[in-house]
């Protein structure tokens, strides 16, 4: 069993997901930032639409949704991804800074995943086992039906979007456990609970790794087929913010990752698309 020291170390590698910030040329140049959730989402987003538009730039760099809000708010991007709404806090900040309420637009649906080590054999929790895992009321796995292990929640930090959908629709709002590790990115989520038998934590449902198990939540699995039928209780939108309705090169790249190209490529990165395909 791994060490609390060796998985704060594992927690402390923060891979870099951006570029300078140097302002883009609005005309032939955007940036999107945000949501580490949507990171990997985004950059495969961008990728497709350069290629077949030669000339245009998206750049994309991740931080948390929070992050992306604030460089919206400041102008230092043009789109802000993020896997939750705009507080009133950003929504104020947004009205102040620019005059505007911002622009939403639902971009792909995501099953929020709870992840466990393949090693314990809980692989099925209530919303109420939730809770008291993540707050720190059951310690033990044996208390509910798991081996005598330690249980470690692994979170994401408050920046993160995720951080706040999973504790206001979890915890109704209440902290996490006291001695919650942090994870930087949801990549070391996932590292995380593959190192630590007795580990717990959550991210989006197209990040996969070995030996981690996406639990099933009141007996039914994060599927793309839960989640259309409201049957997954964690589902939520992965969306994109503009200060105001978007023009240029903007809003081409907006209608572009709606249309079929784009969601062709959200359920290649393994989340779902807004409509089933087909239709």
């Amino acid at each position: 069993m791994r060490t609390r020291v060796e998985l704060l170390c594992v927690l402390a590698l923060v891979i870099g997901a951006g570029c300078g910030s140097t302002p883009a040329d609005p005309g032939r140049e955007i940036r999107i930032v945000g949501s580490d959730t949507m990171l990997e989402l985004d950059r495969r987003l961008a990728e497709a639409y350069m290629g077949q538009h030669p000339g245009e730039t998206v750049r994309v760099e991740g931080g948390g949704s929070g992050v992306g809000i604030e460089a919206l708010i400041d102008g230092r991007a043009e789109i802000a991804a993020a896997s939750r709404p705009l507080t009133s806090v950003e929504v104020t900040a947004l009205y102040d800074r620019l005059g505007t309420l911002g622009v939403r637009f639902l971009l792909a649906r995501d099953a929020l995943s709870v992840y466990l080590n393949a090693a314990n054999p809980v692989h099925d929790l209530s919303l109420d086992e939730l809770r008291r895992l993540f707050s720190g009321s059951i310690e033990s796995w044996s208390q509910i039906g798991g081996a005598p292990s330690r249980v470690v929640v692994v979170v994401r930090p408050p920046t993160s979007g995720t951080h706040r959908f999973f504790r206001d629709r979890v915890l109704a709002g209440e902290p996490y456990a006291p001695d919650a590790l942090a994870a930087p990115t949801t990549r070391s989520v996932l590292d995380a609970v593959r190192l630590e038998p007795g580990a717990i934590g959550y991210g989006g449902v197209a990040y996969r790794l070995d030996d981690v198990v996406h639990a099933a939540v009141d007996g039914v699995a994060p599927t793309a087929d839960s989640v259309r039928r409201g049957r997954y209780p964690l589902s939520r939108y992965l969306v994109y913010y503009t200060a105001a309705p978007p023009t240029g090169l903007t809003r081409r790249f907006i209608d572009w990752c709606l249309n079929e190209d784009g969601q062709r490529v959200v359920a290649e990165v393994g989340y779902i698309p807004l409509w089933e395909r087909g239709r």
